[in-house]
């Protein structure tokens, strides 16, 4: 189930492109719920989709996307790949715990895909990755330990654990600051002012965690146009909420426009990836 619906959304990236699967180096499925340990599920998309090369799964919880651009960029930087499909199928309805009122209605279910190329070979009209920031500290506050070494029956009173957890007030204390002071910190080694950020895409978890992480960025509260919410429609979707909000709202931006692509979540974990409109 992974991954066809990880191929449905590499196989809209790649046409949106004007790409065929053998320009394609390598594939990486980053996500947060792998549905097995081995073989990987990167491996199958490739195979699906007739790719040479090489696949892995990588696992960053909801920052798994922004974590697969920078590999992804990595391996094209040190000439090991120029054209890398990141792929994110998210089922986080398979991680709920349905008795739990407080958390179960917060997921969606959905995939993207990013086409990450080296700049001589990327179509026109594409996105310039200027930077990228990751950054994790250690986190119980969301937690699943569901693997092969817990095996409790899913009916079992102390099953609860095997599913999704959160405290929500300690993460949304903790990490609206940390991720603030990633960003900002980021565009600063870049030399970007907040005022020249045309639009942040940020994870889709909370409303409330993107207005004042944002807020803290800008120096003021966003409106929608420079901080998309898209979580009224898709939920939260983990690692692929922010490339739903950027694939959602960044048509409008012209030639030169910067915005920066944040994930954050479980683990804890943060990424930033910071892109400019090319020409």
């Amino acid at each position: 189930v992974l991954a066809e619906i990880g191929v449905a959304a590499a196989r809209d990236a790649l046409a949106r492109a004007g790409r065929d699967a053998k320009d394609v180096d390598a594939v990486l499925v980053a996500c947060s719920n792998l549905q097995r340990a081995y073989p990987a599920i990167a491996i199958e998309v490739q195979d699906a989709l007739g790719i040479e090369g090489f696949g892995f799964d990588m696992n960053v919880a909801c920052s798994s996307a922004t974590f697969g651009i920078q590999t992804a960029a990595d391996f094209i930087r040190a000439g090991n790949a120029r054209s890398v499909l990141v792929v994110s199928p998210e089922i986080c309805s398979g991680h709920l715990n349905w008795r739990d009122r407080d958390s179960h209605f917060i997921f969606g279910d959905v995939a993207t895909a990013v086409l990450v190329e080296a700049a001589d070979f990327a179509p026109a009209g594409h996105w310039d990755i200027l930077g990228t920031q990751l950054k994790t500290r250690f986190s119980n506050n969301i937690r699943n330990n569901f693997g092969f070494l817990n095996r409790t029956a899913p009916e079992s009173r102390d099953s609860a654990d095997k599913l999704f957890v959160q405290e929500g007030r300690k993460v949304f204390k903790e990490v609206v600051p940390m991720v603030g002071d990633l960003i900002t910190d980021h565009i600063a080694r870049l030399g970007i002012a907040p005022a020249d950020l045309r639009r942040l895409w940020l994870h889709q978890a909370n409303a409330g965690m993107n207005r004042l992480i944002a807020q803290r960025v800008l120096g003021h509260e966003a409106s929608e146009d420079e901080s998309p919410t898209v979580l009224d429609t898709y939920a939260n979707t983990s690692s692929a909420g922010s490339i739903i909000a950027f694939h959602l709202n960044s048509e409008d931006l012209k030639p030169g426009d910067t915005g920066i692509i944040c994930s954050f979540g479980a683990g804890y974990s943060a990424g930033s990836v910071v892109i400019r409109k090319a020409a």
